[in-house]
């Protein structure tokens, strides 16, 4: 599981004073980064090997400015050129946004999926968790 830590700044907020529930894709991409090297060690666009294929953001809770926020990025399944990255957002010890990411491993120029092999596979089976029945 790989962990990041966000601190809101004011200007996430909205006018019933949480935070936006539109920065929680971009926490949510900015956290993926991590698993984005592995494809792309450089992060650089022009060798881009991914494309999103579905994002789903389930909001259980609120999130306030003022106190950090850890996004938990992890693998869920891993398919033979798919894979779902889930990533959660927690706040003060309680888990209050559950994220579903659909990514696929993409040829740009040829506009088709590429299977994951080798070693790239295995540097992601190691973020592969079995998600609870409860998740």
């Amino acid at each position: 599981m790989l962990t990041r830590t966000i601190e809101p700044a004011f200007y996430d907020t909205d006018a019933l004073g949480h935070i936006n529930n539109t920065r929680l894709p971009a926490w949510f991409e900015l956290a993926r980064n991590d698993i984005f090297r592995l494809f792309t060690p450089d992060l650089d666009p022009r060798k881009w090997q991914l494309i999103m294929a579905r994002m789903e953001i389930d909001y259980h809770a609120e999130l306030h400015y003022g106190s950090d926020i850890e996004i938990r990025t992890y693998l869920t399944r891993l398919g033979n050129s798919s894979f779902t990255v889930t990533q959660e957002a927690w706040q003060a010890g309680q888990m209050t946004n559950r994220g579903h990411t659909v990514m696929v491993q993409f040829d740009h120029q040829a506009k088709r999926s590429v299977p994951i092999e080798g070693e790239l596979r295995e540097a992601l089976e190691a973020h592969l968790v079995k998600e609870t029945a409860n998740a």
